[in-house]
């Protein structure tokens, strides 16, 4: 994927992630473990450990918290060259691990951010993406404020006329905007994208569309003329454990992932993380049927990994999609 055309491009906020120790409640909790994450984010680290071009586009502050930040990108191997500096503040997320029937709680403190303050013509869209084949970008982004919103719709018709791919998770968040103003702002994203990532729930609270999994797949793809959807598929009742698998609908059909029965050590990433292999395939033109396993058996590794990075090589994530491993101690 070396060349004149090659990398992806991801866009959304980046965040300091503060959580509890252990299983800790937010109300006993008496300190904090500090980590930075951003959902687009998570995707790039990912791609980057993969040995794909990645390229992270946000605003951060213009003080040690904003450059901390970007160097833990950096860290990764994720390029952080249109990373704008500006405004007064982080976005935060406060994490709470849940165990057994307590589930994991997240509460954002994400008010007049950095990057809420980005407005149209503030990023060079044509710069940015010229010689890249990917932009990859979710639903938090245009749910922060409508100028956040015209930044996102002006990188998605930037990345049309230049005929780089867009995919968009739409990963909808309750705690940030309404289901009927993302229902209107992410349909319109989507008549400009070509792949869409999420779930059946997504498709049907902010779609209609309902059925199972491969039906709403095949219903979703044809309504906003995609050229695949891509469904996490979860099931379990508790928060320590759970299974996930992986289905993919192009112009081939449906193609479904096995199943990956998972003890949870970190759920959060876990979207991205299959979000990333999902890309990865595509990118390199692998059958639907690798595509999928590959991006399933990434999104269960991150399961078993503290923070919302990715932190797995290509030939781990290749070995457990092939059914290989076993979980031993590796000498």
């Amino acid at each position: 994927m070396k060349g004149k055309t090659s990398g992806v491009v991801t866009f959304g906020e980046l965040l300091l992630r503060l959580d509890t120790p252990g299983f800790e409640r937010f109300v006993q909790a008496e300190s904090f473990a500090a980590r930075y994450t951003g959902g687009e984010a998570n995707v790039a680290v990912a791609l980057a450990q993969w040995g794909v071009p990645a390229f992270a586009v946000s605003k951060v502050p213009a003080h040690e918290i904003g450059q901390a930040c970007v160097n833990m990108l950096r860290r990764y191997g994720v390029n952080t060259d249109h990373v704008l500096r500006g405004g007064d503040r982080l976005g935060i997320l406060y994490v709470e691990t849940g165990a057994s029937q307590r589930g994991s709680k997240v509460i954002y403190d994400r008010a007049d951010t950095s990057f809420r303050t980005l407005k149209r013509g503030e990023l060079d869209w044509k710069a940015i993406l010229s010689g890249r084949r990917w932009l990859h970008i979710t639903g938090t982004a245009p749910a922060l404020g409508e100028n956040v919103r015209a930044v996102v719709r002006e990188g998605v018709r930037a990345a049309k006329r230049l005929g780089v791919t867009v995919s968009l998770d739409v990963n909808y968040r309750a705690s940030l905007w309404p289901v009927s103003e993302a229902r209107r702002v992410l349909g319109g994203l989507l008549r400009d994208a070509d792949v869409f990532i999420g779930t059946p729930h997504d498709a049907a609270a902010l779609f209609d569309i309902g059925g199972e999994p491969a039906a709403s797949a095949r219903a979703l793809r044809k309504r906003f003329g995609l050229r695949a959807v891509a469904y996490t598929v979860r099931a379990g009742a508790g928060a320590s454990s759970g299974s996930l698998a992986g289905l993919l609908c192009d112009a081939g059909g449906v193609c479904e992932s096995r199943r990956h029965e998972m003890q949870f050590v970190d759920r959060i990433g876990g979207g991205d993380a299959f979000t990333a292999g999902l890309i990865c395939g595509m990118l390199k033109r692998w059958p639907a049927r690798r595509t999928i396993e590959f991006a399933a058996a990434a999104g269960c590794l991150k399961h078993s990994i503290p923070g919302d990075f990715n932190l797995v090589s290509l030939q781990e994530v290749e070995a457990l999609a092939g059914g290989g491993a076993t979980g031993r101690v590796q000498r």
